[in-house]
């Protein structure tokens, strides 16, 4: 079940949870590494939208589905969470993956 700190206005999700919410079709993944990173893997149908950009690209986060941000290891999809909902998105529609694209690769899952 995603984890929600009272301190923060996005839920944690860890890669199982991810993977469960990516089955449905509301969903989106928002990869905010550097695009060499992304070029290296990513989570398949992945948008790059780089960490520094996120406030500034903001109409470019879907709002009308769930986004999953996803980093290196999980600390820049927190703070691109935190901008999104700085940028009027609701917090039950912002998740960060825990262990990001390391924990997911870990887990065995596929990569683009």
């Amino acid at each position: 079940m995603p984890k929600k700190d009272e301190r923060e206005p996005f839920y944690r999700v860890d890669v199982a949870e991810a993977k469960e919410m990516l089955a449905g079709d509301d969903v989106a993944v928002i990869d905010v590494r550097e695009p060499h990173e992304y070029q290296s893997g990513h989570i398949p149908s992945a948008t790059l939208i780089p960490v520094n950009s996120v406030f500034a690209r903001r109409d470019e986060l879907p709002r009308d589905k769930r986004l999953i941000f996803v980093c290196a290891v999980g600390q820049r999809s927190a703070l691109a969470a935190e901008m999104a909902a700085a940028a009027g998105l609701p917090a039950d529609r912002l998740y960060s993956l825990d262990g990001g694209t390391d924990a997911w690769r870990k887990a065995g899952e596929p990569v683009e």
